[in-house]
């Protein structure tokens, strides 16, 4: 049985596979979220009319944080369901980054390492750098 954290174990071609695979599973598993979440909103407010667009308001906390959307979803609240499958479309590629970082430690390819963690590191400051206290 090979190592799991050596070379020889993580071939170019099984990196590229893992690393499409958890792409196209990161976008469908989201897809089936926000789908749910969707056709629970459809379900809960189709006597409710037009939306007035005339008038703007901005959404609560419950759904621009990670912990009201986490209380909103475990409290079976559809808008809450839609936000978390949004998060989990935003983290697909995060992951993927992440990821690749991964192997590029275990190839010991330092300039690969570097830019990788810089990209990582823009991505993860732009995402938590805007968030609301």
């Amino acid at each position: 049985m090979k190592k799991v954290l050596s070379k020889s174990y993580w071939a170019d071609q099984d990196v590229e596979k893992m690393i499409g695979e958890l792409l196209r599973y990161g976008v469908i598993i989201s897809s089936i979220i926000v789908f749910i979440g969707g056709l629970g909103y459809l379900y809960h407010h189709s006597e409710s009319g037009l939306p007035q667009y005339h008038v703007f308001g901005g959404e609560s906390v419950k759904y621009t944080t990670f912990g009201g959307i986490f209380k909103s979803v475990l409290s079976l609240n559809t808008k809450g369901i839609i936000q978390l499958g949004v998060i989990a479309l935003i983290a697909t590629p995060i992951l993927r980054i992440a990821f690749s970082l991964v192997a590029f430690f275990v190839e010991k390819d330092k300039l690969y390492i570097v830019i990788t963690f810089i990209v990582l590191s823009v991505m993860l400051l732009s995402l938590f750098g805007g968030l609301k206290a």
